[in-house]
């Protein structure tokens, strides 16, 4: 077996390379948004973005054998969308501008509630969680920066463990007296959003399931991609949805929509806010939810911070990031000086936790357009590349790929209709900074092909 196969990771890693990035952040602080948004319907609504998610990644996996190269968020629409080259490379930076920010917004935001969730679970280091957030940045980072098959055996190690603490808590809530089952009723009306808050709800929980692509989008660093990747996908969402099911269970048979509602501050730290509502004569549990929620956070944050450096990877071989970010190190087989500037960018937003809420909302809306692009993408793929029978085909064809589609928009229509305007403003503006970074870039490129 070659060196380059020796960094290659097989179906175990991978799938647990996808368990620990989707198994983090949005149990331990996003579930509380929807919580809050539709109370016990926001089960519902965690189910339509796995269903979502999943169908997405299986195309993603679709297009990743049929494009075997990493960054795939960048290179599947720059392959097979537009009429020319120029075109193609467009929807590949709007795809990967995207996607950029959705797992930036990823990092910066688990970072902070790493330094949060040991605040409140350890007091004595309340007065340290910026630091705690930046330095979380920086560790992951580093360890994004060694070779992917030593990468992987760090995060398998902190998934493992994590499983195992969070299936304390379930069994804890579920057998602590304090459970009742008389929180779910009524079922969709009790939450901020309404009867249908739960729809306006599937964005944000759509958040939970996002690192279900990472080994689509580094496919090249993959043993025998065109079986590993939709496998390891098919494992890992079947493990998550089963632990997520069972930790919103079990927190909102604690705690409502309306004691988030009275206790805004909880709303983030959902499963601590039902420990010390209703369990706080345990005091070892508020501790074990604190180490649990850390192991969750660091690991999306580790998965996300892979994902950014690769995206900037694939921007940078097409010219619209300098080419340095290109640059593979001999010795890991990881875009170290893109890992660099994602480790960068991360630590300076974490800086500023007042903007938690704009980065979730925007996380989520870019996380939809990236999705609604790589449907669009497989379509074309299809119709270029009829003969299939060597590659991976998701299951449903284009019609699977147009319902995600019309799924996508029905979500978020009522986020519009409710005078959601000025998330669509925020991403705007942020687009707008994209395109002037495109112009410049294609600018210089084509200047260079005149000489």
């Amino acid at each position: 077996m070659s060196n380059n196969d020796n960094r290659k990771i097989g179906l175990f890693d991978s799938a647990m390379i996808l368990i620990g990035g989707m198994i983090g952040s949005a149990i331990f602080s996003l579930s509380g948004v929807t919580i809050l948004n539709a109370g016990p319907a926001s089960i519902i609504s965690w189910i339509i973005a796995a269903v979502v998610l999943f169908f997405y990644a299986l195309q993603t996996a679709e297009l990743s054998t049929i494009y075997p190269h990493s960054g795939g968020v960048f290179v599947f629409p720059e392959k097979t969308l537009g009429k020319n080259a120029k075109q193609g490379r467009l929807w590949g930076w709007i795809s990967a501008w995207a996607y950029l920010f959705g797992n930036i917004s990823a990092v910066t935001f688990s970072a902070m509630y790493i330094g949060i969730y040991l605040g409140v679970g350890f007091p004595a280091l309340n007065n340290y969680q910026l630091i705690i957030g930046v330095a979380a940045v920086i560790l992951t980072g580093v360890l994004n920066m060694i070779k992917v098959s030593s990468m992987s055996k760090v995060n398998n190690t902190i998934t493992i463990i994590h499983v195992v603490t969070m299936g304390i808590f379930v069994v804890v809530a579920f057998f602590s007296g304090k459970w009742e089952a008389s929180n779910f009723v009524p079922f969709f009306s009790q939450g901020t959003g309404g009867s249908w808050g739960f729809l306006s709800a599937v964005p944000v929980a759509m958040l939970a399931y996002g690192g279900i692509v990472a080994i689509a989008f580094m496919v090249g660093e993959i043993k025998n991609p065109k079986k590993t990747v939709p496998l390891a996908m098919t494992i890992a969402m079947v493990i998550v949805v089963a632990t997520y099911l069972l930790m919103m269970i079990s927190t909102m048979g604690l705690i409502t929509a309306q004691y988030l509602v009275k206790n805004p501050d909880m709303t983030y730290i959902p499963v601590f806010a039902a420990a010390f509502a209703k369990l706080a004569y345990i005091p070892w549990l508020v501790k074990l939810i604190a180490i649990t929620a850390v192991l969750g956070l660091f690991t999306t944050t580790m998965v996300c911070m892979t994902l950014t450096a690769r995206t900037f990877q694939a921007c940078a071989g097409s010219g619209l990031f300098p080419k340095g970010l290109a640059k593979i190190s001999e010795k890991s087989g990881v875009p170290v000086n893109a890992q660099i500037l994602t480790i960068l960018i991360c630590c300076i937003l974490a800086a500023f936790p007042s903007l938690i809420n704009v980065m979730v909302n925007m996380g989520a809306l870019c996380t939809v357009i990236v999705i609604a692009i790589v449907c669009l993408s497989a379509i074309a793929a299809r119709k270029k590349n009829p003969d299939m029978t060597d590659k991976f085909a998701a299951p449903g064809g284009n019609a699977v790929s147009v319902l995600v589609l019309i799924v996508l928009v029905a979500c978020y229509i009522p986020s519009i209709i409710e005078g959601g305007w000025q998330l669509w403003a925020w991403t705007g503006i942020y687009y707008l900074f994209g395109m002037i970074i495109y112009y410049f870039a294609t600018k210089k490129a084509d200047e260079a092909g005149d000489h």
